[in-house]
């Protein structure tokens, strides 16, 4: 793993554990099952669902989106409710959507709400069933291995921004169980900048509980060299999960700020301002720790 890449302390023995109710195996199976196949129909239909029109295929898309994690057994709360036209349709300057990364359910829950192109790592496109959904969903992958590949990373996500589209990024570069956070890694919001694009910062936030405190469950984090079955596993066994999209109030891009000032507000608005030195030497110490074991998700 490259050196320069952000890395989170957690790790899934340590992070990834389930305090509350288990469901049965034969029920947990069928939910697997259930969502695994929702997956494939949607890698299947994608070729047909690219023939309708841009309103009704984000339509489809959306709701597609949100009964993915349902079918895992998995509740999903939205906050505040957008009418249909303003998730459908971004800004005219494009809209840069920034979010918490915790699970591979992250994905699926932002474009329930807001469906853009998301921006994930190369390694993506090769994941059973996932990776061939994102690619022929417009994702926008990245090599992270290669710091010389980052200005034309940028110069692509920032070309989608000013042709009007709607780009999804997680700034943390990599998984966190959810009880902290890294720093909002600044690239990306010189894309929106360039483009003069909104930025929309969105928290996810996963509970056992739907009405008690915000404490994520750790049944669905999918951090260090958690493997995808693992993960699908745990969260179908966990009981009781909800999962709830705060949908923030938008940032504008203001190239005098800076896109680390950017990085920061965006940050503040879904992890709040926290202890950004901490967490970052906290994250050093834990990857030389763990190095070469542990490996990023994205």
């Amino acid at each position: 793993m490259t050196g320069w890449l952000p890395v989170a302390p957690c790790t899934p023995d340590g992070c990834a554990r389930h305090a509350g109710a288990v469901r049965a195996v034969l029920p947990a199976a069928l939910l697997l099952l259930s969502g695994c196949a929702l997956v494939l129909l949607g890698v299947a239909c994608v070729p047909l669902v690219r023939l309708l029109g841009a309103g009704p295929r984000r339509r489809l898309t959306r709701r597609w989106a949100r009964a993915v994690p349902q079918a895992f057994g998995v509740r999903v709360i939205v906050r505040p409710h957008l009418r249909s036209g303003a998730r459908d349709r971004a800004p005219d300057n494009g809209e840069l959507v920034v979010a918490n990364h915790i699970s591979w359910l992250d994905i699926p829950l932002v474009a329930s709400v807001l469906p853009g192109r998301t921006v994930a790592k190369r390694e993506i496109r090769c994941w059973p069933l996932l990776g061939p959904l994102a690619a022929r969903g417009g994702t926008l992958f990245i090599d992270r291995d290669r710091l010389r590949a980052l200005p034309a990373a940028v110069r692509e996500i920032a070309t989608a921004l000013r042709s009007g589209s709607r780009v999804v990024v997680f700034p943390e570069g990599s998984t966190w169980c959810g009880r902290g956070g890294g720093a909002f890694r600044p690239a990306v919001f010189q894309a929106a900048i360039d483009a003069g694009a909104t930025v929309r910062p969105v928290r996810i936030t996963y509970r056992t509980d739907p009405h008690g405190p915000g404490i994520t469950a750790g049944a669905v984090a999918f951090v260090g060299a958690d493997p995808l079955a693992a993960s699908l596993w745990r969260v179908v066994r966990a009981a009781g999960l909800t999962a709830h999209v705060d949908l923030l109030a938008p940032i504008p891009a203001d190239a005098e700020d800076g896109r680390r000032a950017l990085a920061r507000r965006a940050r503040a608005a879904v992890l709040g301002p926290g202890d950004l030195l901490q967490v970052r030497q906290t994250a050093v110490a834990s990857d030389r720790a763990n190095r070469p074991a542990e490996s990023v998700h994205h």
